[in-house]
């Protein structure tokens, strides 16, 4: 394979969206009362610690115990009264980090962390495999094939074009040259330019998520696992799933957000932290996994060959639609045919339900809606949709943020506890990237400082939130407005 390069260009579309700017993290020295004080009575080095899954746990007569609930209300008033756990067992030589969620950004910050040298634990809940919103799914025994999350990604910072250069070299990143485009309710087509590239994962998205820990030998995963209780105790972060032990940590990065991630830092002891995340504001999106016998009938203005991808404007129900099969497969003439149809953020809150349990009913009426949203956006008459011969719904409940604090990362270092994301610079798989990265590397830097003088350290703790602009599944570096497009660099691979 031929070697991959990076060469920059300059973004010239005139579909483009507002750029996120991004603020300079800023320290802020942290509010010394109230705290709890966390040290170690037994710590003379490295050699005597072993991060083991039962050795030093609390047990039930240390354990603090909670009266809370997990109401919303009760969330609220947990995070903004708890103390502020503080630190101050010294940092052993060979420290090793808890990751709480195992998607595209705990997964760089893991496989960062190793090139410090520093050991990490990736805990996560996927059943199927780890990337989080990096989600393919293949139906058995039809080979079916769905991208249900992240539909495709474009390159603006080195830092991401060096990962996107290795998943190109290994043969599991290709840029997207199907016909990508703007769909407006009647079926009016208008396509994109090809500037800046778009990339997919030649098999999906989730062999990306896999192939990065591949060769790392200092980070352990765990899954599926769902944390759901986080103690200092000792000098250390000591993590739980349902009462079972997971181990102890000398620091800990939140790499997920959500209800879930609110009631886990509730009553953490990190109220800093807990306070940031709950000003965070997610969306809501359905996800409508179709297959159809024949191709879908498209107005006779659609361009030639038809398009894989389209951002749909002026539907209700619908805001993106993508064609699994022409677009992974290479299938254009061999059915059956499989489209990930996505809604919009107002229909997914208006159909919002607990994501883990969805009604037959809800699921049934979402499906019906997100068809006739289809049928709306091709323009054709009603009925005349062709029936799918499977379909599947999903909810991302927590789907993508509407505000961002725009800063790479969050760190408190008293509390030694981080926190890593997309939502922190916008909604992209780059932002989630970059995300990981800057945590990993302010989590090395006071490991290397000792954690002598923690108030240096201290990372996006204040920081105010400001509304996030973009299309209702994501960001996309470089699809930036027209009137700001000078200037803005990105990184486009070329063999």
């Amino acid at each position: 394979m031929a070697t991959t390069t990076l060469s920059p260009f300059i973004a010239s579309t005139p579909f483009l969206l507002q750029p996120l700017k991004v603020a300079k993290p800023t320290s802020h020295s942290l509010p010394s009362k109230p705290f709890i004080l966390c040290t170690s009575q037994n710590r003379p080095g490295s050699s005597s610690k072993k991060h083991s899954t039962n050795g030093g746990r609390p047990t039930s007569k240390n354990r603090r115990r909670s009266s809370y609930g997990t109401s919303r209300r009760s969330i609220l008033k947990k995070t903004f009264n708890q103390e502020q756990v503080d630190f101050t067992a010294p940092i052993p030589d060979d420290p090793i980090v808890g990751i709480i969620g195992g998607g595209m950004s705990g997964l760089i910050c893991a496989l960062n962390l190793e090139k410090r040298g520093i050991k990490s634990t990736v805990f996560d809940t996927g059943i199927h495999g780890l990337g989080g919103r990096m989600g393919t799914r293949v139906i058995e025994p039809q080979q079916l094939v769905f991208d249900h999350a992240a539909q495709f990604f474009t390159v603006s910072d080195a830092r991401f074009a060096e990962i996107v250069n290795d998943w190109r070299e290994k043969g599991l990143v290709e840029e997207w040259q199907g016909t990508v485009g703007e769909l407006e309710a009647g079926g009016q087509f208008v396509p994109l330019p090809s500037s800046p590239p778009r990339y997919i994962g030649v098999n999906g998205m989730r062999p990306l998520a896999d192939s990065l820990l591949l060769e790392t030998s200092m980070v352990n995963v765990v899954r599926p696992c769902w944390i759901s209780k986080l103690e200092p105790f000792n000098g250390m972060w000591h993590l739980s799933e349902n009462g079972k032990h997971c181990g102890q940590f000398d620091a800990i990065v939140i790499a997920h957000n959500g209800k879930c991630a609110n009631r886990l830092l509730a009553s953490s002891g990190l109220p800093l932290i807990a306070r940031q995340m709950k000003r965070l504001e997610l969306s809501s999106i359905w996800a409508l996994l179709a297959a159809f016998e024949d191709p879908l009938t498209l107005p006779s203005n659609m361009v030639t060959p038809p398009f894989e991808g389209a951002f749909v404007k002026g539907v209700d129900s619908i805001s993106w639609m993508a064609n699994n099969s022409r677009k992974l497969l290479k299938s254009p003439d061999n059915g059956p045919y499989c489209w990930t149809f996505f809604s919009t953020s107002a229909y997914g809150k208006r159909n919002k339900v607990p994501q883990e349990n969805i009604p037959v009913a809800t699921a049934e009426k979402v499906k019906a809606g997100m068809l006739a949203g289809v049928e709306m956006a091709l323009g054709l008459p009603e009925g005349l949709l062709p029936k799918p011969i499977y379909t599947r719904v999903q909810l991302w409940g927590a789907a993508l943020p509407m505000n961002s604090p725009g800063i790479p990362c969050i760190f408190d270092p008293r509390g030694r506890a981080g926190i890593c994301g997309d939502w922190l610079l916008g909604s992209s798989l780059e932002s989630a990237a970059l995300s990981g990265i800057a945590l990993a590397n302010q989590v090395a830097d006071y490991f290397q400082g000792g954690g002598a003088r923690p108030e240096e350290f201290a990372v996006g703790l204040h920081q105010e939130f400001q509304p996030l602009e973009g299309h209702d599944i994501g960001q996309f570096p470089g699809l930036d407005s027209e009137t700001q497009k000078d200037g803005v660099q990105n990184y486009q691979l070329t063999t």
